[in-house]
């Protein structure tokens, strides 16, 4: 069988029994293991199938984001030691970028003290936060409102990041695999994409339980971020091959 073939029985067979060990590929497909793990690299990087310990399953869906009120009660210790991580890489004097999110919230607390910084939001929680706990010069993106998740979205939202040019850009996403970070939400999509044309350097900050989630809509490809700043729950081999796409892995203490 050539890949394409191989790889569409893999799906076939993952879509009856959800999770195959690399050992039941090899017998099924009658190839060895180095050809199942360069089909299922080919897969993992479309965002079709996920790559455990000893085999692979179908990745998580995710049709609707949670809200900002939602989001926030989920893995707060994680969030707080990555908002200290991401910080501490801001360098002085920097213009930079906080993405909506419970996370880049994180990041805003531990920048308060910083009067030297630019900071530009489309978070208007994060935006409220900075705005009285703060000194530095701040701007909000304006752009069509997103109640839920408390944010500007859309080509005015875009329009706004692109006047600026960003030391560094602290992106956010509920969802990400090797192939980038995707969401359900095709207004986030413009912006996600401004945000890293205008920035010097990206990196993608979100806690370790939002790998292997693949949402309908692909949004930013890995390698358009310097870093992933995550917590120490990202599994050992997803680190690997975040590392081998020339993506640094930073993990929060």
């Amino acid at each position: 069988m050539i890949p394409a073939e191989r790889q569409h029985l893999i799906l076939a067979q993952l879509a009856k029994k959800g999770i195959l060990s690399i050992a039941e590929l090899t017998e099924l497909l009658e190839v060895s293991h180095m050809t199942v793990r360069r089909d299922l690299q080919q897969l993992e990087k479309a965002g079709r199938v996920m790559t455990v310990s000893g085999g692979v399953r179908l990745p998580e869906r995710l049709a609707l984001e949670p809200s900002h009120v939602v989001k926030s009660g989920i893995r707060p210790d994680e969030k707080a030691r990555i908002g200290r991580t991401a910080a501490a890489l801001v360098p002085e004097d920097a213009v930079i970028y906080l993405d909506a999110g419970t996370t880049t919230l994180e990041i805003a607390h531990d920048l308060a003290g910083r009067r030297d910084l630019t900071i530009v939001t489309n978070d208007f929680v994060v935006a409220a936060f900075l705005t009285g706990n703060s000194d530095c010069r701040l701007y909000h993106t304006g752009g069509q409102v997103e109640r839920e998740n408390q944010s500007c979205v859309g080509e005015g939202a875009a329009e706004g990041i692109r006047r600026f040019n960003f030391d560094l850009a602290f992106v956010s996403a509920s969802s990400w695999t090797i192939g980038g970070i995707s969401t359900p939400a095709e207004s986030k999509v413009v912006v996600k994409r401004a945000i890293v044309q205008s920035a010097a350097r990206s990196m993608l900050v979100c806690d370790s339980s939002k790998y292997g989630i693949v949402a309908p809509i692909n949004a930013v490809p890995l390698d358009a971020f310097a870093a992933v700043i995550t917590d120490r729950g990202l599994p050992d081999s997803v680190a690997q091959a975040v590392r081998a796409e020339g993506v640094d892995v930073i993990l929060a203490e």
